[in-house]
């Protein structure tokens, strides 16, 4: 039995290290295995990383660690109900008796174990220097000079995250045991310790998100923004508020804030106060930073910030206050200090954090606010602090969540149940529609406060038929006479019109009194058709008398008898009119009142409508409770919460209407032309025709002047009559989208070749449009030439980092080759050489072109370079191959040696100022000389040694007696042999003996540069080959040149999130599914292999590997590489993934640029360099304030549980980004006193630790499973609390984006803040670029059609359609 036993630890040993065996590592232990009911109240699993990480230091501490941590877990779940427990505590006790069994058999006393634990907890931190770097900290905090020194701390970031985890666990661990210690010795040491981190600021904190809150960090820089210090301290508990309880404490080592007060009043959750803490702080930061940075020493947030973020936070609720007429909570703005708008903020915010699917209604939780804000203002005017007695439970708990949220959640439940998947009838339950609407009258407070359980909105209903509360004020019933009720407008407009047109075809096209009375008849038609419409709203709405609002069905009553008697009114009328024409009668007077109703009733509508396109009289309208005004109102629209205010400025109505005038201006014509009036005739000949004799002449032909022919030839015209308004309108959407985007410049870089061209304008347009001012500090306009030189290079400066990062993320992505790589990229141009280097990709094989022309030339020097100049870019590179040559010969050689290449290069200056190349220089010798300089830079590009500096020097000086004895003029060449420093420098074998070996960087760059320069022969017409990359290169580059807001900088721009739903769509390619073939042999590997053919050889140069598989299995690099190469070209989330963080690469890169922009002088262009900027803090710090990535991966806790791949690959990329983060729904069984069973749902936030591991950050309890309607919005409401920013991109996981592409965010940004009418936009919708277009022809269709729409469409439905 003994046997079975330890068979089994065996096997559940191996089963755990091989499940948490990752891609880039090998855990020692078990740590990561540990099961989330264990880890949601303990740090189990971070004890068990740190045993792990001094395992090979200190194996007598790692057992001590471990058995603490099956102590924890054995308290925690002592019977192992909870999920996997019993396994892990099998494979931990596994774990110990193998420590146990390395002491030789010997003894272990236990009692000496938190001794033990002392010793190696202070030889820990002394071999690490721990207080030495808290030391360092706090004097760089106290001094005020943390960013200056912010660069030491860079190379030790994951070192120093690791250290202070192990001490974190330990620290704990001492905790836990030392309470059975003796309290003398050790015991007294550890308490004095426990002491000592509580008063101070050391880094022992716990998991953070994007702020270290609960103390400070050494591996983030956010804490030192003195915006962030002015939002912490904003919310800092004073004295002027209530007093909190003496056994209140706070999480962490923080002080006393807001967040407390709420959380002991009302019982908010922790992790969610932790949440909203974090949001808030974040959001005052950001707003305060586009404001002004405040330099005081104690920062403190403008009033401007906390009163902008206080108006937004809490807009909705000021509108529905406003739409119910009820008092606001607060009197006026003036009226509340700083602090009470910042309590209240923190308030909404935490109801709306813990609201789960209640946040699907939003003027519920405006409700809960308008109440809860009461209860808070009047604890906040007390000296103690209470419990708030809508929260309180009758047992004395306080929690927000069983008290305000469950009730509403378990009603919306019960209501979903009854949904039977989408095939109950839509009046048979209420959605979050219905259950929102109930707040939009002043009838919701009758709901009381606290709510009273019995209420009609919170009744459950029954399964089975019984009592239960019906919709609110809508009922959808599914029919396809919504064809007509929802567009019974344009049916209405598009047959009157069709009427009128036809009856003066049939008039011959007179248009006389008589046509004029048959035209009338259109009123009749109006009238009945629009009584249709009026009779389908109260037949389909039926299903909602019961519990709709009396106005709004006393609308409809009404709308539907006024329709019925006006329709049966117009046809009396009209009849009578008839009767009176067809008797010729004088007497007219059913004319004149029939014409003066229709243009009384026409003149009415036509006025109400033109007064409500003016700004002024629905702004009138919607605020003034007069009659008249309601009645207005009231005429054309049901008053509803949404939908109010939706009028734009009188000059985009206009353009509205003249855009639509014009579509009808071509349509009727040309129906009236071209459609109804050639049927006329012949309509009137088949009508006239005598009886014929059919085989069904009864049904065809009696008595009925042939209509049934006549209707076969009208029902095509009819129906392209209908359909061609929108053929119509998409001609002329083509036409005004294609003039709309030739004025901003779309389109004009449509090749490679014309990015070639037009290379040169690309830095200043960069600067000038993707640029912020913190960066560009140079005047545009008015320069002299040799200003305009300066402006030149300092453009390229600033462009090349950005053009060079974007080139390295085409060689990341195996677009192109290295290269291609080494000719797209750009010099930095922050070097003393005056002249702009352009990539080589634009002058290579420019030098031997240009020597041919010299070889050939037997003109002057002008006529020479004129034909140089004819290729500008030849032009380039002969300037900057003299200049280069020059500087490096003159950086080689001192003394005699400098003083012949001065000499030589003066005379050939002013050979070329004087027009006298030609006669100075023998030209034909010119390729002799760039060979024997060649030589020279192929020998300076390699490391130095002894025998390459022999070679270098011997270079050197056949370069000078080439160029003496053979390049120069005899007269000159005379001069330089009988010069007597030159000639006894030679004779005693001094000249060029000695050179010194290029040091600095400037050099190194050009020497590297120039021999590339002169040995690139072939064209570079073709590069990039690849045809994604030329594409992305071409948008990106025309892109420049369209109109589009400045770029703010990245402290001041717009914080955004982007936000990626995923279920279980495949995360990266297993090398299972990569190699396994189907039916036709052929394996996902081997398609794009073939599909991909350039990218794949691209990739086999970046790891430096052969074709063969096995050599691409050799190792685990080499795999993993393989996989993510192919998950790369196929819809996964690791695609999605690398292409979001893109966005957070492009603001570092701007961010390090703007930040040395603080104290550099950039009027020398030596300032603009990013080497090194993924390793800023600083610049990793900004880019994290205003930029978060969360993907909502709904199961990935039962991803986790039953070791799905998917989760091992989620934690993979997890691992690869720091700054991804994680939400999933967690699921915990737990089991009640009576031995049930039931089911806690958990949100929950994760990202990676030290170790590469999951690292729990918040955990947020829902009130129960919050997919109960539909799954998609409901995954995403559950993670959207855990977003940041003001602005969220919604982003699906089979989408992609770019590193060139993520540099406009900022200026995408602005449109938000932009001037487009009367309202501020609220989506923006962009391009969208569908990479598996070239898959099949239907994918090409839908790409065009995409791309269709996203450009001329959407252009159009913005200006003029707005």
């Amino acid at each position: 039995m003994a046997r079975v036993y330890e068979n089994w630890e065996r096997l559940v040993r191996t089963v755990l290290r091989s499940e948490q065996r990752g891609h880039e590592r090998i855990p020692s232990g078990i740590a990561g295995a540990v099961p989330d009911s264990l880890q949601r109240s303990t740090d189990i699993n971070a004890i068990l990383n740190a045993a792990d990480e001094i395992q090979s230091e200190d194996p007598n501490v790692a057992r001590i660690l471990c058995e603490q941590a099956y102590t924890m877990a054995q308290n925690l779940d002592p019977k192992s109900d909870g999920r996997g427990v019993l396994q892990f505590k099998t494979g931990l006790m596994s774990v110990i008796k193998q420590k146990l069994a390395k002491k030789d058999g010997g003894q272990i006393d236990r009692n000496r174990d938190i001794e033990l634990l002392w010793d190696f907890y202070n030889r820990y931190k002394r071999r690490h220097r721990v207080d030495d770097i808290q030391r360092e900290e706090q004097k760089w905090r106290e001094t005020g000079t943390f960013s200056a020194h912010i660069g030491e701390l860079e190379g030790r970031s994951s070192e120093t995250e690791r250290v202070f985890a192990t001490l974190r666990a330990l620290i704990e661990v001492m905790e836990i045991l030392n309470k059975d210690a003796a309290p003398g010795g050790v015991g007294r040491l550890i308490m004095e310790e426990l002491r000592r981190i509580k008063m101070s600021n050391a880094p022992v904190s716990a998991a953070y998100n994007i702020v270290p809150l609960d103390a400070p960090s050494l591996t983030t820089a956010i804490g030192h923004f003195p915006e962030v210090r002015g939002a912490i301290s904003a919310i800092r508990y004073t004295e002027h508020f209530p007093r909190l309880p003496a056994d209140f404490e706070s999480s962490g080592q923080r002080d006393f804030d807001m967040f407390d007060l709420l959380e002991y009043v009302f019982g908010f959750q922790k992790d969610n106060i932790r949440n909203q803490r974090e949001h808030v702080i974040l959001t005052l930061a950001n707003t305060q930073s586009r404001l002004g940075i405040p330099f005081e020493a104690d920062p403190k947030l403008d009033d401007r910030a906390v009163r902008e973020v206080f108006l937004k936070v809490l807009d909705n609720y000021i509108k529905w206050c406003r739409y119910l007429r009820i008092r606001l909570v607060w009197n006026s703005l003036e009226a509340i200090n700083k602090d009470r708008k910042l309590f209240l903020v923190s308030l909404y915010l935490c109801i709306w954090g813990e609201a789960a699917n209640a946040r699907f209604l939003p003027e519920c939780i405006c409700y809960i606010f308008h109440h809860m804000a009461r209860e808070l203002d009047a604890i906040l005017d007390h000296g103690e602090v209470t419990h708030a007695a809508s929260c309180t439970s009758e047992d004395g708990s306080v929690s927000f969540l069983v008290q305000i949220i469950s009730p509403i959640y378990e009603t919306v439940k019960a209501e979903a149940e009854r949904n039977n998947n989408g095939k109950a009838a839509h009046s048979e339950w209420r959605n979050y529609d219905d259950f929102n609407e109930y707040f939009w009258t002043p009838a919701c407070f009758e709901l009381s406060w606290p709510m009273k359980r019995d209420s009609p909105f919170l009744l459950k209903p029954k399964l089975k038929k019984g009592k239960r509360t019906g919709k609110s004020s809508f009922v959808e019933h599914r029919t396809f006479l919504h064809l007509y009720r929802s567009f019974h407008r344009l049916w209405i407009f598009l047959i009157v019109m069709f009427q009128a047109l036809a009856i003066i075809a049939f008039n011959d096209g007179k248009l006389n009194m008589n046509t004029f009375k048959t035209l009338l008849s259109i009123g009749p038609t109006f009238a009945i058709m629009n009584f249709l419409e009026s009779a389908l709203d109260v037949l389909l709405m039926f299903g909602a008398y019961t519990t709709a609002r009396g106005m709004a069905i006393s609308r409809l009553v009404i709308r539907f008898l006024w329709c019925g008697l006006s329709s049966v009114f117009v046809l009396y009328v009209y009849l009578k009119l008839m009767e009176e024409r067809n008797k010729n009668t004088a007497d007219s007077l059913y004319f004149r009142i029939y014409v003066l109703v229709l243009g009384v009733y026409a003149g009415v509508r036509l006025l109400f409508a033109l007064l409500l396109k003016f700004p002024l009289c629905h702004r009138l309208s919607e605020m003034s409770d007069h009659p008249f005004f309601q009645f207005f109102k009231w005429i054309y629209e049901e008053r509803y919460f949404v939908g109010r205010g939706l009028v734009e400025k009188t000059t985009d109505y206009m353009s509205y209407v003249f855009y639509w005038l014009v579509i009808f201006a071509c349509k009727f014509p040309f129906a009236y032309f071209l459609q109804i009036k050639p049927l006329v005739q012949p309509t009137k000949t088949i009508m006239n025709l005598p009886r014929l004799q059919y085989s069904w002449h009864d049904l065809i032909s009696k008595s009925n002047n042939n209509v049934l022919t006549i209707v076969s030839l009208w029902a095509p015209v009819v129906a392209i009559y209908i359909m061609d308004i929108h053929i119509w309108y998409t001609i002329l959407s083509a036409i005004y989208g294609a003039v709309m985007g030739a004025r901003a410049r779309l389109g004009e870089i449509r090749s490679i070749e014309m990015v070639h061209k037009r290379f040169k304008s690309f830095p200043e347009a960069f600067v000038r449009n993707l640029v912020s001012p913190n960066v560009k500090r140079m005047p545009f306009d008015g320069q002299t030439s040799e200003t305009s030189h300066n402006n030149n290079k300092t453009y390229a400066a600033i462009f090349s980092p950005f053009w060079n990062e974007i080139i390295k993320s085409l060689r990341e992505e195996d677009y192109i080759s290295n290269r291609e790589m080494d000719l797209l990229s750009m010099p930095s141009n922050t070097g003393s050489l005056k002249l702009v280097q352009w990539p080589l990709f634009l002058l290579s094989s420019k030098i031997l072109l240009a020597i041919d022309l010299a070889l050939d030339c037997k003109d002057t020097q002008a006529d020479l370079w004129n034909r140089i100049c004819k290729d500008e870019y030849m032009a380039y590179a002969v300037q900057e191959c003299y200049s280069s040559i020059e500087k490096i010969l003159h950086s080689l050689v001192d003394g005699e040696g400098r003083l012949w290449v001065e000499r030589v290069f003066r005379e050939i200056n002013n050979s070329i100022s004087e027009g006298s190349l030609v006669i100075t220089l023998s030209l034909k010798k010119l390729p002799i000389v760039l060979s024997r300089f060649t030589a020279l830079t192929g020998l300076l590009t390699r490391n130095p040694t002894p025998e390459l500096a022999k070679g270098a020097a011997k270079a050197v000086y056949d370069f000078y007696d080439v160029v003496t004895h053979e390049l120069l003029s005899p007269d000159l060449r005379e001069q330089l042999d009988t010069w007597h420093i030159l000639l006894r420098a030679r004779n005693e074998g001094r000249l060029f003996s000695k050179i010194e070996w290029p040091k600095d960087l400037d050099i190194k760059e050009q020497v590297k540069r120039l021999h590339l320069l002169l040995t690139v022969k072939d064209s570079a017409a073709n590069i990039p080959k690849n045809l994604e990359a030329r594409r992305r290169l071409q948008f990106f580059t025309n892109s420049l040149f369209m109109d589009m807001p400045q770029a703010k900088p990245v402290c001041e721009m717009m914080p955004f999130c982007v936000f990626t739903p995923y279920y279980s769509e495949t995360v990266l390619y297993s090398n299972s599914e990569l190699r396994v073939e189907n039916e036709d042999g052929i394996s996902v590997l081997f398609y794009l292999q073939k599909i991909f053919p350039d990218e794949w050889e691209n990739f086999l140069e970046r790891i430096g590997k052969g074709d063969s598989d096995a050599e691409l299995q050799e190792n685990s690099t080499s795999a993993l590489e393989l996989r993510f190469w192919a998950s790369y070209r196929g819809q996964t989330l690791a695609r999605t993934v690398r292409g979001m963080m893109y966005y957070r690469r492009a603001l570092m890169l701007q961010s390090c640029l703007e930040r040395r922009s603080v104290d550099d002088d950039f009027s020398s262009p030596a300032s603009f360099t990013a080497q090194g900027f993924e390793l800023s803090r600083e610049a990793r710090a900004q880019a994290d304030i205003k930029f978060t990535y969360v993907v909502s991966c709904q199961i990935y806790g039962q991803q986790k549980q039953r070791k799905a791949p998917e989760a091992a690959d989620i934690a993979l990329l997890l691992h690869r980004n720091e700054a991804l983060r994680v939400a999933f729904i967690h699921v915990e069984d737990c089991s009640g006193p009576d031995g049930t069973v039931t089911r806690e749902y958990y949100s929950k936030l994760v990202k990676a630790d030290a170790h590469g591991k999951d690292q729990e950050i918040f955990s947020i309890k829902l009130p129960g499973d919050p997919k109960i309607g539909e799954g998609k919005p409901e995954n995403q409401n559950h993670a959207v609390i855990f977003t940041r920013g003001d602005a969220v991109q919604t982003i699906d996981m089979n989408q992609d984006n770019y590193l060139e592409e993520a540099m406009k965010m900022r200026n995408l940004l602005e449109e938000f803040r932009a001037n487009h009418g009367l309202r501020a936009p609220t989506i923006l919708g962009v391009r969208e670029h569908v990479f598996t277009g070239s898959v099949s022809s239907l994918a090409w269709f839908m790409s065009n059609q995409e791309t269709s729409f996203v450009t001329l469409g959407q252009r159009v439905l913005a200006n003029p359609l707005k």
